[in-house]
């Protein structure tokens, strides 16, 4: 072996050795991290931050305190090329127009509630009717000021593999007409699996209703200017929850077999959507929730399968809840201005919302939406990301 005779010879070598590395692809990995900036100030004069989480594949994700927002999530396509996939904002000031519930935590109860009413021990609630689809009030997605316009506290953390930020939030007794001092975490943890976990957790101090939602638009090509109608989507279930003309469930559940809500094999959302078949008309496109079969995937059920053919990016949902809320878009119409100054059209995002039953309070049928003090609401949402 040869031995180097001078400092500077070892210097040089030494760095010959240094750029090989930094050239060599197998050691260009992504580094992990977990960055806390500021965002902005609310009205009010209140300090908002972002929370930026990086994976060791370079997937990020942001997420901000103000409604425990998904502010982006950039993945990989088949060619390695990264992308944001969601509809959304360039700063504070546009998130505090958000009308769409764009990468929203909504609650307390996310969905429709018939004319803004429930009865919980016999004690009538009245609650804003906020929403008219067909021309018919109901209640949606926590009211006026749900959780999607209020202030968390974020709290970020790093465990092997894995970062993310824990949102807290106590929403008093009679916030929005709700019964209950409700306490709410809500988690995103983003992994090296590239999974992006959602996860709410609430405790009350009085009976109340409670279906907490999360509220992202995916268009999975990342171009915020196409449509999602070329998106194969899969759904893992075999009946939907038929709705009148104000979207509210009529507490049948249908099967799917021989109508254009069938996804039980991946098919291109616009295949059917033109049809000519009532639940398409009432709901001007796809705007339903499916009642999932229960395929167990670990300790959860599998949900939802979205594909891109062009990019070749896929989207897998899996959940502990009932139902899937697939909806296709069909209330954009370019008024709101987002990212790089996109106006988003009509179908260019779809949204996936594992839930309750909609109108669950007011439908014998549904799995009961009550939470009594001593219990824990639990609502867990896995959202992976892969390419093919």
């Amino acid at each position: 072996m040869k031995l180097f005779h001078s400092t500077s010879t070892l210097l040089t070598a030494l760095l010959m050795i240094l750029a090989s590395s930094c050239s060599d692809p197998e050691n260009n990995e992504a580094q992990p991290t977990l960055e806390t900036s500021v965002y902005g100030t609310l009205p009010d004069e209140q300090e908002v931050k972002i929370f930026t989480l990086t994976n060791a594949n370079g997937m990020t994700a942001k997420v901000t305190e103000y409604g425990a927002i998904l502010v982006s999530v950039t993945s990989a396509d088949k060619n390695g090329k990264q992308a944001d996939l969601t509809h959304g904002y360039d700063d504070l000031d546009g998130w505090l127009t958000n009308t769409s519930y764009f990468g929203s935590s909504v609650g307390r109860f996310g969905n429709r509630i018939a004319d803004g009413k429930f009865t919980l021990d016999e004690k009538e609630y009245q609650l804003a009717t906020n929403n008219d689809p067909g021309g018919i009030p109901c209640h949606l997605h926590g009211g006026i000021k749900g959780f999607d316009k209020v202030l968390w506290k974020g709290e970020p953390f790093e465990t092997k593999g894995a970062r993310g930020v824990k949102f807290t939030y106590v929403s008093p007794d009679g916030e929005e007409g709700y019964p209950g001092k409700l306490t709410v975490e809500t988690t995103y943890t983003l992994n090296d699996k590239d999974e992006l976990s959602w996860e709410t957790q609430a405790t009350t101090d009085a009976p109340t209703i409670l279906n907490i939602v999360h509220h992202s638009y995916w268009n999975l090509s990342g171009d915020s200017s196409t449509s999602i109608n070329d998106h194969e989507l899969t759904l893992f279930a075999d009946h939907y929850l038929p709705t009148n003309a104000g979207l509210i469930p009529t507490g049948e559940k249908a099967p799917v077999s021989g109508t254009p809500l069938d996804f039980t094999e991946a098919t291109p959302i616009g295949k059917r959507v033109e049809e000519d078949f009532e639940a398409l008309k009432l709901g001007g496109g796809y705007d339903h929730a499916w009642v999932l079969r229960g395929d167990k995937e670990g300790e959860l059920t599998k949900a939802a399968r979205l594909h891109d053919p062009k990019s070749g990016r896929i989207l897998e949902i899996l959940t502990n809840q009932p139902a899937i809320q697939f909806y296709g878009g069909n209330f954009l119409d370019g008024k709101a201005t987002g990212k790089n100054g996109q106006k988003y059209q009509y179908r260019t995002a779809l949204c996936l919302e594992t839930e309750g039953w909609p109108d669950a309070p007011n439908n014998p049928s549904a799995p009961s939406a009550v939470l009594r003090p001593g219990e824990t609401y639990h609502h867990i949402m896995v959202h992976r990301f892969s390419a093919e």
